[in-house]
């Protein structure tokens, strides 16, 4: 199992953040959820605060006071303003547990539906609103989700677990640029491994690597906005500085360029 990235990975302006945990799951449920995350927010009266994120390539299970949704994989960033006072408590799901809880997972591209599970919103609820201290509320609230998917998920398929290995290939090595490497290491055809994607993520493969190689290059950015985008498209796979212009601008909404002026700007 790979290492779980930082926690600001994906996020593209951490320092607007509201208090953020994210929890990674351990153990035999690990199969089916990477990570619990929980974001809490007490937003001063007239004013909002703007949450850019370029996702992981996954689906979301989310509550979020009274309501259940689920987030699809998306193809681009995407953002939320969050005002007053709120909280929300997320799974990020693992491929093997798509196909059981999401259904198809092509067809919530780019989308957050809401779905009918009452009974979940109220466990998670009662959690977060008790009134303890706020790491008992998300121990509480990460328990009776957790409870509540045990429920629904059996063992996990093969398919589903290779689908989970074809994930943490694509984060965990850098090497993997074309399909046809990660196909080999899979010991797989192309074909096969399109379907696998489609089927347990909602996304083709190649978008799984573009999507890598553009969050450790935002991370990279954050961390030194000095960073040269030339010798930096280059260590990321990218055949020139052009490339990542055009794969940012994409799925951005912006350019290398510009986000390193306002990393810079602070």
């Amino acid at each position: 199992m790979t290492v779980d990235p930082p926690s600001t990975r994906g996020v593209l302006y951490p320092a607007r953040l509201p208090t953020f945990h994210r929890e990674p799951v351990a153990g035999d449920f690990a199969v089916f959820v990477r990570w619990f995350w929980i974001p809490e927010w007490d937003i001063e009266p007239g004013r909002a605060s703007r949450q850019h994120v370029v996702g992981f390539p996954a689906c979301n299970l989310v509550v979020e006071g009274g309501t259940v949704a689920i987030s699809g994989p998306t193809t681009r960033a995407s953002y939320r303003d969050l005002s007053g006072t709120g909280w929300a408590v997320g799974a990020l799901l693992r491929p093997a547990a798509v196909p059981e809880l999401v259904g198809d997972a092509t067809a919530l591209r780019d989308d957050y539906r809401r779905v009918d599970h009452p009974e979940l919103a109220a466990v998670v609820r009662a959690a977060m609103e008790s009134g303890a201290a706020p790491g008992q509320r998300r121990v509480a609230a990460i328990s009776a989700f957790t409870a509540w998917l045990r429920e629904r998920l059996g063992e996990p398929t093969d398919e589903g677990v290779l689908a989970n290995r074809m994930v943490e290939l694509v984060e965990a090595d850098p090497a993997l640029l074309t399909v046809p490497d990660l196909a080999a290491r899979l010991h797989v055809s192309t074909r096969t491994l399109q379907r696998l994607a489609a089927t347990h993520v909602g996304l083709p493969p190649a978008a799984l690597i573009r999507r890598r190689r553009l969050q450790e290059a935002a991370e990279q950015l954050r961390a030194d906005p000095s960073l040269d985008l030339t010798a930096l498209a280059h260590e990321l796979g990218y055949a020139d500085h052009a490339h990542l212009t055009n794969d940012f601008r994409a799925t951005l909404g912006f350019t290398p360029s510009t986000y390193r002026r306002t990393q810079s700007a602070g």
